[in-house]
């Protein structure tokens, strides 16, 4: 009968039993059916024999308070650092043993403790479900990622336009008719007889008269000679971003093997997308 043991004691004494490329699960987030969130993973359990994993010891603190318990490893589907039971429910972690850290679990009793969890008479009829021997090998299935680009545009200030008045001074040339008058003066020889006498006083001695002129008034009036609105005009230019991106290949040789990235083949159960990264050095 063999013996179940946790994944970090055997990493502390048969590390040559698991090698240096398997998966650990631990700390990983959980979710169950419909992707519902149901806590972390604290670790797994595996043969003491062959090191391969059988259960995934499960904190499903986000369904209970607090509730450890084990879950057959091939229920699961592991995807970067989150781990899916894409079939497990409330009402059947419900029915399950609390995990004891200082039990000494063998693979068949807990085999056999699973059919009982998963047959329960208190489970939804829906939730009763026999578990299949492949439930218990770890995932095989690797999901390949890859980076894609997604591109936002953000509105920026570019620039910031002003636009105001100052007051300009300059000397203007003005051309204006005047009018002046002079005085003309004609002279008419006369002879006609006069009874007047030189030396008398007479108010007619003397002749007045006013000269007149134009003179040049110049007075400043404001016109509007000149309107200026100011808007906006939208111009489009294409710039081309350069960025790097990754994506996940499988390395496999001309058999369909698993290989690393100097061809050796690796070959084990439960191999993971996080194992061909290590292969890989990535």
């Amino acid at each position: 009968m063999s013996q179940l043991i946790r994944l970090k004691d055997i990493q502390a004494t048969h590390q040559d039993l698991i090698g240096d490329d398997y998966y650990d699960p631990t700390h990983k987030t959980a979710y169950g059916i419909n992707e519902e969130k149901i806590g972390k993973i604290e670790g797994a359990l595996v043969e003491d024999t062959t090191g391969r994993i059988r259960y995934l010891i499960v904190d499903a603190g986000g369904w209970f308070s607090s509730k450890e318990v084990l879950v057959p490893a091939g229920l699961a589907r592991i995807v970067g650092d989150d781990v899916f039971f894409d079939s497990l429910t409330k009402s059947q972690v419900e029915a399950m043993e609390v995990y004891d850290h200082d039990y000494q679990y063998s693979y068949k009793e807990q085999y056999e403790r699973d059919r009982q969890a998963f047959t329960a008479d208190t489970l939804p009829v829906e939730d009763r479900v026999d578990i299949a021997d492949h439930s218990y090998d770890a995932p095989n299935t690797l999901e390949l990622l890859e980076e894609r680009l997604t591109v936002n545009k953000d509105r920026i200030v570019a620039g910031l336009v002003k636009v105001g008045k100052h007051v300009v001074t300059e000397e203007r040339n003005i051309n204006v008719d005047l009018e002046e008058e002079h005085a003309d003066i004609q002279r008419t020889s006369v002879d006609r007889l006069t009874d007047r006498r030189i030396g008398d006083l007479d108010a007619n001695d003397t002749v007045e008269v006013e000269l007149e002129a134009e003179r040049a008034r110049v007075s400043k009036d404001t016109y509007v000679s000149e309107e200026v609105s100011v808007g906006k005009t939208t111009d489009h230019h294409t710039e081309t971003l350069i960025e790097s991106i990754q994506r996940e290949e499988l390395d496999v040789d001309g058999d369909g093997n698993v290989v690393d990235r100097e061809g050796n083949l690796v070959d084990r159960d439960g191999i993971t997308a996080e194992d061909v990264r290590r292969a890989r050095g990535m």
